[in-house]
């Protein structure tokens, strides 16, 4: 896995970020509100430890599209408590046909990926401005990983969103993943990418 910090100001809070494949940090760079924030990506290998939790006398965990299920395993093998959860359009099957992305997609996402196919991904997702950069094998790589990793533990999460536009994951797979915890559910009129600039962590964690 990979961090980055994204605030750090010596809050006894962090507000720990399992981001989404392949859009990186950008969708939360400009979101207010946390003294603390530090990003994980790249779930190629999710059995490191994050020393950087260690400090902090209260975690609470944001987890985002294939940041789900993998924020699931990492936590089923760290042990580490989090006081809060929330998932954002993704659910603990990443490569189920009705409760995830369909695995045939997930696998030629992977063996035709290329600038331009990411482009279109990203379009599809609702990300604004230019595809970040990507690093075509590795992203190929994690994709697969994140496949063959299969279905997260069963971890309740204490808020659930789902995008009403979502291209990526689809709606009704997200409700099916998630109808043993329907009253957690919110749903948002926004894309599979629904964070904006100036937006509260608050609101997220409400």
């Amino acid at each position: 896995m990979r961090t980055q910090w994204l605030a750090r100001g010596g809050s006894a809070e962090l507000t720990l970020v399992f981001g989404g494949w392949g859009l990186g940090s950008a969708p939360f760079e400009e979101l207010t509100g946390a003294p603390d924030v530090l990003f994980v990506d790249d779930y190629r290998q999710i059995d490191t430890g994050l020393p950087e939790t260690a400090q902090y006398d209260h975690v609470r965990l944001l987890a985002y599209s294939f940041g789900v299920a993998s924020a699931l395993h990492w936590l089923a093998g760290s042990g580490l408590h989090t006081e809060r959860r929330v998932a954002v359009n993704g659910t603990p099957h990443p490569a189920d046909r009705t409760r995830g992305i369909a695995p045939e997609m997930v696998a030629a996402t992977a063996d035709g990926l290329s600038p331009a196919s990411f482009a279109g991904f990203c379009r599809r997702a609702g990300h604004p401005g230019a595809p970040p950069d990507i690093d075509i094998p590795a992203a190929q790589a994690e994709l697969r990983a994140i496949a063959a990793r299969g279905p997260g533990p069963e971890i309740p999460f204490d808020r659930i969103w789902i995008s009403e536009r979502d291209r990526i994951v689809p709606r009704p797979a997200q409700e099916a993943a998630w109808a043993a915890q329907s009253g957690t559910i919110r749903h948002i009129p926004t894309p599979h990418q629904p964070f904006r600039p100036g937006q509260s962590w608050e609101e997220w964690f409400a």
